[in-house]
């Protein structure tokens, strides 16, 4: 339990009590209890007595101590069932917050996208104050945008089915081993499903164990051989269980990992040597049937190396194969460039932030809290500043296995100004910059502010260049391309943002700037421990581009990145 996961289930409770239209004084005090932990800079563990602050009343207490002991709030699971499940969804539409979703409902009777979109098209949306017209046609544009998705969802919803999946697989003592397969992992943006090949003996009994103990809102199939169901997760999800034997795990893991294309040229390539692949394993000219106990073995059969499931996409790997030697690994990563701690809006003190680096074994990190002007992160003053870098500098002679350099997530001010001055940001080590206001600016204003930023001398890297968030916002339209140009002139760092919610940049887009050799930083932007993970599948997305281990500054050794980034 961290003091993020606390703010986060307040803010999360009030959200819902105010979709239920539930007293503003009772949702207030859950929203006012999160922003008192989130201007106290210490952490959870660092507090003597959480329950002992000003603003932080019985009812959030209670919840407080529920978190601890149980690691889940009853109020929240209780507000969760009553609220619709059809108001979901429309939390994902750009401009609709709780209290405005809460008045279509009282007013319109809206409980559902399908409804929404019927109230706007009949005009009736316009006629409720404090909507207009306006608010109508953009409504309607946002719906229209969510429904080119086509039933899919994005990652960072499927890794939380995934993963809530694998800890009800590996409580089955009938499986044997496990692995999700599909596009999750190949790391795809958004997925339609889920897939898992599971090896067991005992396909029966384990069929009706997740029967019994996963949320199913259907069953499609039920068999010996495959169990299809759709899970009520938040939002509906398919989800396939292959149950194969060991011998049959690899190649089956490989077929259902696809993708399709990936699939039919590796079926070619096996045709042209009188064999034939399918997810059972390798049928041979005499029929007799080749298996094997991995994947790097199954690829190893055809002369080619392990092909990582993110590559697998439209057959080019094949041809590319003698480039995946270049790519860049999990294992090459020995830095994390872009996260935050209790002195804004993260749930870890620095030291704890460091020690979880530690355990990744990395040489360095940057500490890269929010700047001022990102008063609702508690961003830090240029005072509040200079007080951290000092604590840093002191932290940082405790420790000879790691170096912890003093940055900050600066942010790019509407009009294009920098949220601290030269003077202060030539006393930093890493100055990130990044955009969080004003995304409907047209495309010149925020080239403008990010020109003001990548141009500034004491400015080595920009964070998640788009500001998108994946099936939920487009971002702000900068020219992508130009930003690149811009980076290769000034020799400045892009970064890719391995958060699940923005993957950002792109793929297209890393893969324009690998071509043109600019400088690319793999980062987390982690808010809690449990988030610098997210390195590991950034690392996967970044694969699919074709990102090379010589352009992700943070494969640096500690000495290079000295000499090449932090004494420029």
């Amino acid at each position: 339990m961290n003091k993020k996961t606390i703010i986060r289930t307040f803010e999360k409770i009030a959200l819902y009590m105010e979709l239920l239209g539930e007293n503003p004084f009772k949702v207030g005090a859950f929203r006012k209890a999160a922003n008192v932990l989130e201007l106290d800079p210490r952490s959870l563990s660092e507090m003597d007595d959480i329950l002992s602050l000003k603003g932080i009343g019985k009812g959030t207490g209670a919840v407080i101590i529920d978190l601890i002991e149980k690691g889940e709030s009853d109020l929240l699971k209780e507000l969760e069932n009553e609220v619709p499940s059809g108001l979901i969804p429309l939390l994902r539409v750009p401009g609709l917050g709780g209290k405005k979703i809460a008045k279509l409902r009282e007013t319109l009777g809206i409980d559902s996208i399908e409804s929404l979109r019927n109230a706007c098209e009949s005009n009736e949306v316009s006629k409720v104050p404090g909507f207009g017209k306006k608010t109508e046609e953009k409504i309607l544009h946002e719906l229209e945008i969510l429904g080119t998705r086509k039933g899919k969802l994005p990652v960072w919803q499927i890794e939380s089915v995934v993963l809530a999946v694998e800890e009800v697989l590996r409580s089955i003592q009938e499986i044997t081993r496990f692995s999700v397969a599909g596009s999750f992992r190949r790391a795809e943006e958004e997925s339609s499903d889920v897939d898992f090949i599971v090896v067991t003996d005992e396909p029966a009994i384990v069929r009706e164990k997740l029967l019994e103990t996963l949320p199913v809102e259907e069953t499609v199939a039920a068999g010996d051989a495959k169990l299809s169901i759709v899970l009520d997760m938040a939002d509906l999800v398919d989800a396939d269980f292959r149950f194969v034997t060991d011998d049959q795990f690899a190649t089956a893991l490989h077929h259902f990992t696809g993708s399709k294309d990936h699939n039919v040229k590796m079926r070619q390539l096996a045709k042209a040597k009188g064999m034939k692949i399918s997810e059972y394993g390798v049928e041979l000219e005499d029929g007799t049937m080749e298996t094997f106990k991995t994947e790097k073995e199954f690829f190893a059969y055809f002369d080619l190396p392990f092909i990582p499931p993110s590559l697998r996409m439209d057959g080019r790997e094949i041809e590319r194969s003698e480039e995946i030697a270049q790519l860049v690994t999990f294992e090459d990563i020995r830095s994390d460039l872009h996260m935050h701690t209790t002195w804004s809006d993260g749930g870890y003190s620095i030291r704890e932030m460091v020690e979880a680096c530690r355990k990744k074994g990395y040489s360095h990190m940057v500490i890269t809290d929010h700047t001022q002007y990102l008063r609702v992160a508690n961003g830090l003053t240029p005072e509040r500043l200079r007080e951290q870098i000092a604590e840093i500098r002191k932290l940082n002679d405790e420790y000879d296995d790691i170096e912890i350099f003093c940055g900050t997530e600066m942010d790019i001010l509407p009009d294009g100004r920098l949220d601290f001055d030269d003077d202060l940001l030539q006393e930093l080590d890493f100055v990130i910059a990044s955009i969080h206001s004003n995304f409907n600016q047209s495309q010149e204003q925020i080239m403008e502010r990010l020109h003001s930023a990548i141009s500034n001398p004491y400015v080595h890297m920009i964070a998640h260049p788009t500001g998108r968030i994946i099936g939920q916002r487009e971002g702000y339209n900068p020219d992508v391309h130009q930003l690149i140009k811009w980076a290769k002139e000034y020799d400045k760092i892009l970064e890719f943002n391995a958060n699940p919610y923005r993957f950002d940049l792109a793929k297209e887009y890393l893969e324009e700037a690998q071509e043109a050799n600019v400088k690319i930083a793999i980062n987390t932007d982690a808010h809690a421990i449990d988030q610098l993970k997210h390195m590991e599948i950034g690392v996967k997305y970044a694969q699919k581009a074709w990102l090379k281990k010589e352009t992700v500054v943070n494969t640096w050794p500690l000495g290079r990145f000295i000499e090449e980034i932090i004494r420029k």
